[in-house]
């Protein structure tokens, strides 16, 4: 399943109202899928759901459900709608962290930080253990209508 799971980018702006937080839809680096994030805890805590995908034609995985997860319990589960974010919390301006992020590519999850860089892009940055050993993903803010998610 052609799914990116590290997201991020807004958009430039002279103030910081509006694009100082990474709220709103992304597409991912590989441009096969839209990361909707927004506050999911009264701390403002962030998270982050798969609003689109594609599902290419030869897919192994046309019905996109969440095959690699490692509880088998939730393997029939679509991804369409699946927060894979979680936990994200402001640290500076422009900076949250001690959020996990899930890949339903390989069903594991990585501690996560991100960063909206002064072009109004988001760096999400997934790792294990020590951030240094991890690697970074640069989002794109979406500003216009989402396609339909594949089987909804």
């Amino acid at each position: 399943m052609a799914v990116v799971l590290l997201l991020l980018v807004p958009t430039t702006s002279g103030s910081a109202a509006p694009n100082s937080s990474p709220e709103g839809y992304w597409r991912t680096a590989g441009g096969d899928g839209i990361i909707e994030i927004s506050r999911c805890g009264a701390d403002d805590t962030l998270c982050g759901k798969i609003a689109w995908f594609q599902i290419a034609p030869d897919d192994p995985n046309p019905q996109g459900l969440d095959l690699k997860n490692p509880d088998p319990a939730r393997r029939t589960r679509p991804l369409c709608g699946l927060t894979l974010m979680y936990g994200f919390k402001p640290r500076a301006a422009g900076h949250w962290d001690g959020g996990q992020v899930y890949d339903a590519k390989s069903g594991n999850t990585y501690d996560a930080t991100m960063t909206l860089q002064p072009d109004g892009k988001l760096d999400l940055h997934g790792y294990i253990g020590i951030s240094l050993l991890g690697r970074s993903e640069i989002w794109t803010r979406i500003n216009q209508p989402i396609p339909p998610c594949p089987g909804r």
